[in-house]
């Protein structure tokens, strides 16, 4: 994958956004107002059909097994089949058969899996012969497990096929995309598209930095939606997934322009190859539908590791809250026993995609000098601070309700911590003092993050010190794991006690 350099793509970003004049088209106004429904990730829905497919299989050899046989030879066969269903999944993704493409076929795609189930059964005969095993299989369980194996495969696929047409014809399976480029190169790749792809992209418009004959305002059918650089407002507006960059790969400048504009975003960019004549070998290529491309940039987290952050969000918060829920009573009622107002302070924070989110905190300032939009930065002994609330934010107790937030969806256990939008540093606006500040936003936001345990927390009154939390935002989303996400919450306790000077 192409990897842009984050210093360098900070330090164009900003005079490339002041140099686009254009506006949004009112074309891509109304595709902002319209309503964008809810769409299902392919390689998740290849992951599930395939864990459905081995237990399947798996339960179908054991009740043979078990009905014929009876359990005394579970020692035996439990592993037999275990193995037989892991390994024909296995020849199955070898023969291409999990993919959405491969679920819309009927014949095809049935014909392909009982081919792979046939040749998997005759691996096994030839294994059990060769380790001198077969007597000890029954020769009807292994007749048996094929025939009804197959019938099952059928069916099971014929099924799948069905729910995969409906969700085809429902377009939930379409990717919002949008091309880069225009003229000649833009329609031919629009035609390869609609040719092979229509039902996997929904594609919205072009984005193109030229004028006039070189870049008409309709291309096959498709309009001029903006410049490049009005694509990072657009898709901060509306649901984009891929962004799709027509351009030669010997128009080196203007491919590392059109990075430092859109490396913000947390959309998938792809580089097309379909008019080059370079070529390269097959590995080097992802396709979109037929058309071979580039990966540039991946959104950072999405298909399974999307569903596992989720599920650790979830988790965590819900474990920490009733672990927690006596510590958070003790400070509710110490914040009502000094000082007059409500427990708990909302203000409004950067979210995912630049969306506006509102958290949870305990409240740690008298309640007539709050601040709402966090324009001035908490100091050493602020007056504005309550005994309470100074220890609470030295030791990020106020965060805790943000546990809510986690559990509300608009934030996730660890990530980049969520900013007001008009916190500065030094006087300047923390995204004007550091160039590519939005590209933290391509993750949700979290309560911990690596900035914090690595001693970037508290307050941020130098431009050192935003451009020092940002990178450490950047080098986490760039190298996220769940083990990452792991070490980070394991790591917050001690960082709050060796690494806390910075937090007033």
């Amino acid at each position: 994958m192409f990897r842009v350099d984050p210093q360098k793509a900070m330090e164009g970003h900003a005079a490339k956004a002041a140099e686009a004049t254009s506006k949004l088209s009112p074309r891509a106004e109304e595709i902002i107002a319209a309503p964008v429904d809810s769409t299902l990730s392919g390689p998740v829905i290849a992951g599930v059909a395939q864990i459905a497919e081995v237990l399947l299989l798996a339960v179908l050899g054991y009740c043979i097994h078990f009905a014929y046989i009876g359990p005394e030879q579970d020692s035996f066969y439990i592993p037999l089949i275990l193995g037989t269903s892991l390994l024909t999944n296995i020849v199955f993704n070898a023969a291409r058969t999990h993919r959405i493409s491969a679920y819309r076929t009927s014949l095809s795609q049935i014909g392909r899996v009982i081919g792979a189930w046939a040749a998997v059964m005759i691996l096994l005969m030839v294994g059990l012969f060769f380790l001198k095993a077969g007597d000890m299989v029954s020769r009807v369980w292994l007749l048996s497990w094929f025939l009804f194996g197959a019938i099952l495969l059928a069916v099971y696929r014929l099924m799948l096929r069905a729910l995969v047409q409906r969700w085809t014809d429902e377009g939930r399976l379409k990717r919002r995309a949008v091309i880069v480029g225009g003229g000649d190169d833009a329609a031919a790749l629009i035609q390869q598209i609609k040719s092979s792809a229509d039902k996997d992209i929904n594609l919205l418009g072009l984005f193109d930095d030229r004028v006039g004959e070189r870049s008409p305002d309709i291309v096959l059918g498709y309009p001029k939606l903006g410049m490049v650089a009005d694509l990072v407002d657009f898709a901060r507006l509306t649901s984009v997934d891929l962004v799709i960059v027509s351009m030669p790969l010997s128009a080196e400048k203007r491919v590392l322009d059109m990075l430092t504009q859109l490396w913000v975003l947390p959309v998938d960019i792809r580089l097309s190859a379909h008019m080059s004549k370079l070529r390269f070998t097959d590995k080097a290529y992802s396709y979109v539908g037929d058309v071979p491309v580039l990966n540039m940039a991946d959104k950072p987290i999405s298909d399974w590791n999307l569903i596992f952050k989720w599920v650790f969000d979830k988790l965590v918060a819900f474990a920490a809250l009733i672990l927690l829920s006596p510590l958070m009573l003790v400070t509710a009622i110490a914040i009502k026993l000094e000082s007059q107002g409500p427990v708990f302070f909302v203000q409004n924070r950067h979210g995912f995609n630049n969306e506006t989110i509102r958290i949870y905190k305990f409240r740690s300032m008298r309640t007539d000098m709050l601040d709402q939009t966090a324009s001035r930065l908490v100091t050493k002994n602020d007056p504005r601070v309550t005994r309470v609330g100074k220890f609470i934010r030295r030791t990020s107790i106020d965060e805790l309700p943000q546990l809510l937030n986690v559990l509300k969806g608009d934030l996730s256990i660890v990530g980049p911590r969520p900013h007001a939008p008009q916190a500065k540093a030094e006087n300047q606006l923390y995204y004007e003092a550091v160039e590519g500040y939005y590209a933290r936003h391509r993750v949700k936001p979290g309560i911990t993050g690596w900035a914090q345990i690595n001693g970037w927390r508290g307050e941020t009154d130098t431009i050192d010190k935003i451009m020092q939390r940002v990178n450490h935002d950047l080098y986490y989303i760039e190298h996220w794991s769940i083990l990452l996400d792991l070490y980070i919450l394991l790591m917050t306790p001690i960082s709050l006690i060796s690494k806390n000077e910075n937090a007033y």
